[in-house]
């Protein structure tokens, strides 16, 4: 099942709102392989973004290529059609050689009960004492229990199927690396649970090289795990688990592995990632590291002069339109509106006060969490902006570039993939 495109060990997820960073974020791959580590840049850019921004995933594709020429970069990179559905695809087919599968929209709306009842009767294997390698206790299930979660997720599944066969149909088998995204769901699945979901995903026929599963905490956009960190690492290793025992059960991808999405900024978790991954010797792909559309403001508030002009101007406006802005994101964003300075407070401000309430430096007194946030899903005031705000990123290049690097290779690739 896994003939043509592989994507490799590990692999982190970059997205480049507007499409100038792509060298600055292959700049922080470059470095890992210099410490020693492949990390393969996978560039990411929804189909809502692309809305709001005006943009083609063309562009994206454009970017990353002339990146990896001017890097010289020989290693593999794929272009990921973030969240593509049916509806959306159609623009990403050409460009794109990675695809996200979102059904999101499908968990827990029943499938069809004779499809249920065969695939129960398929797995005998499910039901009565699940033993999975590495995961002390055995489960025990019984029809109803296979049955319950069949019900929950297998209609998700099957429409993962046809996406899948659509971008077969377009683009030829092993021409893409296919993922499946299960983490919008209500509450996390159990290791038994994911199991279930991989053997309904080998029944489809979907090679899929990475699952992106539910884990408990909240996965805030731009800002660090919300959550139990220990129950998250129990929650980590055992889905790693589950995915190797699938692997062997089921005939999957052996190169299959865990995606961690809203992986951005998730500093807490990251040592548990690193630990989990070693001790299976599995690889993991990190979706999305290094808030690289904050990296950029940060880079033109340091540069001060019009650069800091224009991420004050930026901040104002999300301020004024924080509701609109925030809807979209409600469910991975949590803001104190009290906590958000005014604009007028903002205007007086100097570089380095703009640029220590937006890094994302915990150990720093004046790092403002709800500030952060509220500029996260500001990027429609920049993309509002046109050239102008395009023109002070080629301007400000070298500033923002190193911003967009350090972030990405000090914060997120060397405690994930080095261990560091």
């Amino acid at each position: 099942m896994s003939d043509g495109l592989r994507l490799p060990k590990f692999s982190v997820g970059v997205g480049d709102r507007f499409a100038h960073q792509a060298k600055a974020q292959l700049a922080a791959c470059v470095l890992a392989a210099d410490a020693g580590v492949e990390v393969i840049p996978v560039w990411n850019k929804s189909n809502r973004e692309h809305m709001i921004i005006g943009s083609e995933p063309s562009q994206t594709r454009k970017a990353a290529d002339v990146a990896v020429k001017e890097l010289g970069w020989t290693k593999p990179y794929f272009l990921d059609a973030d969240h593509i559905n049916l509806k959306t695809v159609e623009r990403f087919l050409a460009p794109c050689d990675f695809f996200t599968l979102d059904v999101a929209d499908l968990i827990g709306q029943p499938a069809k009960p004779e499809a249920v009842a065969a695939f129960v009767k398929r797995h005998p294997e499910l039901v009565g004492t699940v033993t999975i390698p590495h995961i002390a206790e055995p489960f025990k299930t019984d029809e109803t229990f296979v049955t319950g979660v069949a019900n929950k997720f297998l209609a998700a599944v099957q429409h993962a199927g046809e996406i899948y066969r659509l971008l077969v149909e377009k683009k030829g088998a092993g021409n893409f690396v296919p993922e499946v995204s299960m983490d919008e769901t209500d509450s996390p699945q159990t290791p038994v649970e994911l199991l279930i979901i991989l053997a309904a995903i080998a029944d489809e026929k979907i090679p899929i090289q990475t699952i992106a599963p539910k884990f408990t905490g909240r996965f805030n956009k731009g800002v660090d795990y919300v959550g139990d960190v220990a129950q998250f690492t129990k929650e980590f290793e055992e889905d790693l688990a589950a995915i190797a025992f699938a692997i062997r059960t089921y005939g999957l991808p052996e190169n299959l592995k865990l995606s961690v999405h809203s992986g951005s900024d998730k500093f807490s978790i990251y040592k548990a990632i690193h630990d989990g991954v070693k001790k299976f010797g599995a690889g993991v792909h990190v979706k999305t590291a290094g808030t690289t559309w904050l990296e950029e403001l940060i880079g033109l508030a340091e540069a001060g002069g019009s650069g800091l002009e224009i991420a004050k101007e930026v901040y104002a406006d999300a301020y004024a339109h924080s509701e609109e802005l925030c809807a979209p994101y409600a469910t991975v964003i949590d803001i104190d509106p009290a906590k958000l300075p005014t604009p007028e407070v903002v205007n007086s401000w100097t570089s380095e006060q703009f640029t220590s309430a937006l890094r994302h430096d915990q150990s720093n007194k004046a790092y403002n969490q709800s500030f952060r946030q509220l500029l996260h899903v500001g990027f429609k005031v920049a993309a509002k902006m046109g050239d102008r705000y395009l023109k002070a990123l080629e301007a400000n290049e070298e500033i923002v570039a190193k911003n967009v690097t350090t972030n990405l290779f000090e914060r997120h690739i060397k405690p994930v993939f080095l261990g560091l």
